[in-house]
């Protein structure tokens, strides 16, 4: 599609939707100003797909788009939100910094981001290993699966683990 057509039915389906989908993002969030955060990258979102054109039904479409947001926004707070409170029972001595933080809580969602693409068996099996300190065998003889499955498992899990971190 040329960009002045996508341009024109970005344009057309903004004004005829935007109020709307602000209203019920407004409903759903019970809050203005996330509404039009999440209204806003909802359009962002549209006019990065190109597709805009070929877009039949663009209330459902925009709610479709504007829920996956929301959950996004949603997971990332409940990652912030954890993140802050371990850190909040470290002692004073290990104050990390603003910008520290920040760049925690993103690589936090990155990694949040390469567990949700994985298997059930494969995210058990890394949380096992990473967060709660198993061994390898220990993980095997748990899940009653043998250890070079737990191994296969994560390689498959720390590679994802790192094809997110190098598109950060």
């Amino acid at each position: 599609m040329s960009l002045p057509a996508h341009t024109a039915a970005i344009e057309q389906i903004y004004e005829q939707h935007h109020s709307w989908l602000h209203g019920w993002l407004k409903g759903k969030l019970h809050n203005a100003c996330d509404a039009a955060d999440v209204a806003h990258d909802t359009f962002l979102r549209v006019l990065a797909a190109r597709n805009a054109a070929h877009i039949r039904e663009p209330r459902d479409y925009l709610a479709t788009v504007a829920r996956g947001l929301v959950i996004d926004r949603y997971r990332r707070r409940a990652i912030e939100t954890a993140y802050l409170q371990t850190l909040a029972l470290r002692p004073e001595a290990t104050v990390i910094s603003e910008e520290d933080k920040a760049l925690i809580i993103e690589t936090l969602l990155a990694v949040d981001k390469a567990l949700a693409g994985l298997g059930p068996r494969t995210r058990q099996i890394f949380i096992h290993s990473q967060v709660d300190g198993m061994t390898y065998q220990h993980i095997a003889l748990q899940l009653k699966v043998s250890l070079t499955t737990v191994k296969k498992h994560m390689i498959r899990a720390l590679t994802e683990c790192a094809l997110i971190m190098a598109q950060q």
